[in-house]
Order: C-alpha cells, then structure tokens, then sequence
C-alpha cells in the first residue's frame, strides 16, 4: 500500500526495505541449486530450460489434468466477454468509467456516522473521529441487510453494511494549517489516532442511488484504541504481556489496515499491514534488553524496528498518558515479564483481526495462529464439507513470503448461517496449522509448515524459539529458519471462486537486477525481468522488476491441505509499447523481454495491489498503486476474465550481457489476454491509489475506494488551495469546499445505466 509523503525516512522505506537478512534462496538461487552460474551463463535460448524443467509442459507441473477442481459457485453464469468500451489511460482530476456506467461518491473522510455528529468542514478545524470516517480508505467487504435493515441476508444488494479499513494519513489535511513538529501537540495526536481503523457503515440504494445512512445504529469506528482480544496460540504468550494486559490476552485496537477478508460464516477479516512503523525504540535499548529479552533485539530488527527507530506521527511526543506512552516500546520497567511498561506492545500488532459487521456488542479478536506479519488481505479457499478451511496471505515487504493456513475443525456447512459468527471464528481461526511457500524453478511448489516441532525452527542458530506461540508471533524468523522463498513485495491475494486457484500480486522490487550486488535480488523463473523505466522525458531508471506481476497458484488435487502446489504467472505489468526515451531497449526487446503479457494500450498497468473476484460475475478486479507510469495516467482499476494455471507457455528470456554470452532464464507465463478479456475499466483521481473492492449479491453495483487523491502537497506541505494537486470528491460536488475543496480518500458506488451486471 501507499505510504504517506509526511513520514520520516525509515517510515516510508519500509515496503521497499528488505529486512530479510536469512539467506534464504529467492528464485536465483533455486535456479543456482539446479545449475551452475556458469551453465546459465554460456546456455543459450532453451538450453537452461531443458536442464531445470527437463523439458515438462507447465500443464505437467504439481499435478496433472485428472486434478479435481472444487465444484463452480451456484448462481449466474460467470462473464467470459468483457462487453464495456476500455477507459483510455488519463491524468485528469476526476474518476473515469466506461461510457453507459457511474461512480459517485457515497463516503468519504470525515462523513459523520451519527445524528449529532456535526457535518464535515473539511477545513482542518474537525474532530471526534471516533464517529467519523477514517483516513485513507483500503480494503472493503460488503455485508447484506434485508429490506427493514433489522437482520443479516447474504442476499440483500439494496441495503447493506460496507466494513472498510482507514490505513493511514495525509495528516497535513486534519488540521487547519498542517501537521506540527514535535513533540507534536495532543490535540493534533487525537485526531490522528482515531482516524486510523475500521468503519462499519450502512449504505442503501433509493432509487438507482446510493447513499450511506448517517444515524444507522449499525454504524460503528474501531480505533487503535478500542479494546480486542488477542485469540489463539499466542494468547497469554510471554511475549504479549504488557502494561495494558498483564496476562497476555489483551490488546488495543488495530492499525494500519490494508487488506481484507470475508469469512465463510459471514465475518469481516481485516489485515494489520505497515504497524511496526507507528512505534519508536530508544537509541540505546538493545543494551536495556536483557536477561529474557536478550532475544528480542533479533525479532525487532527482523520486524523493521531497530533500536534508534523514529515513528511514523510522533504520537509517544504528545504527554505521559498512556495512550501516548504506548508507542513507545523501549525497556523502560524492572520487570522480566514486561508488565511495568510496553517494550512487547509491537508483538499485539500484526495479525489477521476479525469482527462482526452486524453485532456492535461481539468481541474484536487477532486471530494470532494466523501469523505475524505485514498483513494484507485473508483469502478463503472454497470451503469443503468434511474438509479444512484455507486462509491465504501474503507478507508485503520486499524479500517477504506467501502463508497457508490450515484449520484444524473441517468445515460444516451449518456454520455458514451461525448466530455467534466470532464463536465460529474461535473454532476455525484458532487452532489450525501455519505454512510458508516455497516455489521451485520448475512451476512447482511446496507449503511447509512452521512448527516448533521442526528442528530448523527449534534449532534456529539466529533465534531461540520457546514455543509455538513464539513461531507464529515471529513467523518471519521461523520462515527464515525453514528455507522459504523470498517474493517481491506480497500484496493483495483473492481465490477464483471457479477453481480454487489463487492469485497475488507481486507490484514491483527495485532490487531484482540482472547482476545483484548485495542485498539485492537476482533473475528468477517467477521473477524474471529487470529492466529500465523512463518517466516522460527523464532519463531511464535504475533496473528492477518496475511494473510488477501477478502470480497464481493451484493446489495439488484441489485440496486445502495440499503439500504442494504448481504455479505460473497470470499477468505481467508493463506499458505496451516502450517509452521513446528509454533508449536501452529497441521495441523488439521490450515486447520480448518486458511486455511479456502482450499488453495493448487498453490494458497496460503498472504496480498491482488491489486483487479481488467477484462471487457474482466471477470476473478479477484489479488495483494499481503505481509510481512508475504516473506521467501517463493516474492508478487504475483493470477487470479481467481468469484463465487458469498452464493455459499459457513456457517462455526463455534472453538477456545480453556485455562481454560475455546471454543470461538465459525460464518462466511460465499464463495465456496472453484478448481484447474482451481484459480491460481497463476505471482510472481514478490525480495521486490517487486504487484499492479496495467488493460488489452487491446481484453482481450490479461494485464499490471501490479512492485512497489518498492529492495527497502531495507543494510548497512545504501548507494546506492551502493553490498547492493541492486534487480537490476530489469536492470537485464533483460532495461535501464541503466545492472546486477549491481539500481533497478527501472516498468510497464510490460503480452502477451501469441499464441496471445490469457490471462487466456485462
């Protein structure tokens, strides 16, 4: 996800950082276990592809053709020809949809969620974010209410809930004339705080319009400060102790929200993404953490907060009270457990949380077997009679890795209907068993699971796990231990409801180079570009894997306990036609070495992030978070019609290297898309970020979120009209401030003028 422009430097580094110092093998590496340097190096085109792949078709590889596939959803037949007219690319201020649909704004920042909550100046002068929209509007799951909104229907597509999370700031536009410098000032703290979450609103339709319900009793903010549970193998750990919760079983609220998920018994999931980057640690507190937490100094440079580390907003700056001195997680009592001050409050944070959309009253829980981790969204495999449930995630930071998990309880179809939908989730979500991936250069791959039983995890020469309440808190460390494979850069994961297969986006690494030097990353089969990107008129960029691409996945057998699995590459990112200033690529080599999708200028996109299938049209959504072809057009929103893992062809780049005979290196790239099976659907705002999807049950309004419009701000980021880059939505008429308005992160309704599917 995006990070603000405000944050200091190890704040907004923090995605693209590689904290991952294990040695574990990337794809290169994998390559390097089956080759030598040298025969990569003097093969030419195909001849590495026959050594490592030994001449398998992909459609041969983790599994065969005989797998089952989990029965298709029930319901309307699935889209399979795009029918809208693509959006061109643009940088205009407003958001695009095809010719014949809409999309109007219907929640935005600061939206008062309750009767006697004043109205949004949208002036800085606003408080009381705890009964107002947060920030930074991402991920959203749409829950149905019948006609009189008293109960849950599935089915309900005129009235409804959206749970959303609010990941972040651009807090020069909470307050009237900017941020302060710290120590920043209380007043200032308490706003920001609170405009970080979830929100729980009602939405519902008169009419063709749609429009969120102010005084709802559904309505509801959970902050960083409400009170949750933390639930499952960490629970009462010794390294959840704290000054707040003695016990270990306590935490406060949730931050820093990116992705999210949608239970089969009809919970939302909300994943705790860049948290680690809200709290400090003292210059000299690795020398204060002794005794039990000698240890700890490895899982806190491990999770990005070495000692010396500034946070994000300053909050710990703002006074002695505790909701300040919580970001603060140096040793600073004499406890060996911890319970006099917050040096373990980093270990309640970055988790899997999940709540009830519809009861107000039922308890907010981490769902901590899940694993620890830059969190983004939760995917559900198909659920199985008599089977386990599947949860899939990934770990967005360079260098990161891709998790299972696996419940213990098999699924029982009566659960989906539950009353208690957290008591659901305390059967499914608690005890299960947690997987990390590794990928094999053949299109191959194996889920191994952490477990302090395994003794590359009990053994760790680089940390001392105690228990399993330790490996899921410290998953990164125990992934470390068990070999995993080393991605680039997570995100967004979603599982097509016809096939079970699952999807990631991977949206970029500046580090992937054709020759690495240390701490960077080399070619691989599931990552195989790196190349120059020239912006406008500028000279190329450094080389790296710039566009990004996503990846998917198939489950030997179909099976959500599977060991292994086969993999391809579904799309490749890519403008579609080189840059005329990038002069190191002719256009034949970018077509054969970039562009490897075959993208047209309907299509092109840069940075996937968002992911998400529709359960009605079965058609994928995808979002753009993008840097690198911004001097062509604002993010986007993509729908695609999916294929399938194999449907495409093995395919041998050939990169020419100077003084020596081409680097070779394999990959599997999935069927190239057509003209009505891809297509760019919307293009939003200027400096936006697309992210956030999710649809009515009858598949005719999907809802999107346009996060951060504007979000930089010229001359020293002075809040003023004249130095905003966006006045969205204000400038198509909502809310306060009109044409000159301070630009606001929105959620916007997506209808078709004729009342049909979208897509259709």
């Amino acid at each position: 996800m995006n990070k603000p422009v405000d944050l200091p430097l190890d704040a907004l580094a923090h995605d693209d950082e590689d904290h991952n110092t294990s040695g574990n093998p990337s794809f290169m590496d994998v390559l390097d276990a089956r080759l030598s340097r040298r025969s990569v190096l003097r093969g030419g085109v195909g001849s590495a592809a026959s050594v490592v792949l030994g001449g398998l078709s992909l459609s041969a590889c983790g599994g065969g053709d005989d797998d089952p596939a989990p029965a298709a959803p029930s319901g309307p037949a699935p889209i399979t020809s795009l029918a809208f007219a693509a959006v061109a690319k643009n940088t205009l201020d407003v958001v695009t949809v095809p010719t014949g649909y809409a999309a109007t704004p219907i929640y935005a920042l600061g939206d008062p969620l309750t009767a006697a909550t004043p109205a949004f100046a949208n002036d800085g002068s606003d408080t009381d974010y705890d009964n107002r929209a947060g920030d930074h509007h991402d991920g959203m799951e749409y829950f149905g209410l019948n006609a009189a909104g008293t109960a849950r229907d599935p089915q309900g597509s005129t009235r409804g809930l959206l749970a959303m999370n609010h990941e972040a700031l651009t807090d020069n536009f909470l307050h009237v004339t900017g941020s302060s410098a710290r120590p920043r000032p209380a007043s200032e703290s308490d706003k920001e705080i609170p405009a970080h979450g979830v929100s729980v609103v009602e939405v519902r339709k008169t009419g063709t319009q749609w429009a969120y319900v102010q005084n709802s009793a559904y309505n509801r903010r959970v902050t960083p400060l409400t009170p949750v549970e933390l639930a499952g193998v960490a629970r009462g750990n010794a390294l959840t102790r704290t000054l707040y919760s003695p016990a270990g079983t306590g935490a406060r609220g949730t931050i820093n929200n990116c992705g999210t998920g949608y239970t089969p018994w009809g919970s939302f999931l909300t994943g705790e993404e860049n948290w680690a980057g809200y709290f400090t640690r003292g210059a000299a507190d690795n020398a204060a953490r002794t005794g039990v937490d000698a240890k700890s100094v490895a899982a806190l440079n491990r999770y990005g907060r070495a000692q010396g580390a500034a946070s994000r907003h300053g909050w710990e700056t703002s006074g002695a009270d505790d909701k300040y001195r919580r970001w603060d997680i140096s040793r600073s009592g004499a406890s060996a457990e911890g319970t006099d001050d917050y040096r373990h409050e980093l270990n309640t944070y970055g988790y899997i949380v999940e709540m009830d959309p519809y009861d107000r009253a039922a308890a907010v829980k981490k769902r901590t077997s899940l694993g620890r981790f830059a969190h983004e969204s939760a995917a559900f495999g198909p659920p199985t009679v008599g089977r386990p449930l599947a949860v899939y995630m990934g770990d967005d930071s360079v260098g990161e890795y891709i998790y299972k998990y696996v419940s213990t309880a098999n699924w029982d179809a009566a659960d989906a209907t539950a009353a208690n939908r957290i008591a659901t989730g305390d059967k499914y979500l608690d005890a299960g068993r947690l997987y990390v991936a590794r990928f094999n250069a053949d299109g191959t791959g194996t889920w191994i699971e952490l477990t302090i039983t395994d003794p590359l995890i009990s053994g760790y020469a680089s940390y001392a796990f105690a228990d399993q309440g330790d490996v899921v808190i410290n998953a990164r460390l125990a992934a470390d231990a068990v070999g995993a494979t080393r991605m680039d850069r997570p995100e967004w994961c979603a599982v097509n409801p016809v096939n079970g297969e699952i999807y990631y986006t991977l949206t970029n690494n500046s580090s992937r180079k054709l020759a690495p030097a240390a701490g960077q990353f080399g070619l691989d089969a599931a990552n195989p570009r790196s190349y120059s990107d020239s912006r406008g008129a500028a000279a190329p960029g450094s080389p790296g894997n710039v566009n990004g691409h996503i990846i998917r996945m198939r489950e030997a057998g179909g099976l959500s306990n599977a060991a292994t699995f086969a993999w391809d590459v579904y799309l490749f990112g890519a403008q579609a036609a080189r840059d005329a200033a990038n002069t190191t690529l002719t256009d034949t080599e970018y077509a054969a070495r970039v562009n490897l999708s075959n993208l047209t200028a309907d299509q092109d996109f840069s940075s996937p992030d968002g992911l998400w299938f529709s359960q009605n049209t079965r058609l994928l959504y995808v979002q753009t978070d993008d840097g690198s072809y911004t001097d062509a057009t604002n993010c986007m929103m993509l729908i695609g019609v999916p294929g399938s893992v194999g449907d495409g062809v093995r395919t041998t780049l050939s990169y020419p290297v100077a003084g020596g005979a081409n680097v070779n290196v394999d990959t599997f790239v999935g069927a190239r898309p057509s003209a009505t099976t891809l297509k760019r659907f919307l293009v939003g705002p200027v400096d936006c970020e697309l992210t956030g999807c999710t649809e009515t049950p009858d598949g005719t309004t999907v809802f999107a979120n346009i996060q951060h419009p504007g979000e930089t701000i010229s001359a020293a980021n002075v809040p003023i009209p004249a130095n905003y880059r966006s006045h969205w939505p204000g400038s198509v008429g909502y809310g306060a401030g009109g044409a000159t308005a301070r630009p606001r992160s929105a959620t916007v309704a997506i209808t078709k003028n004729d009342g049909g599917r979208i897509g259709s």
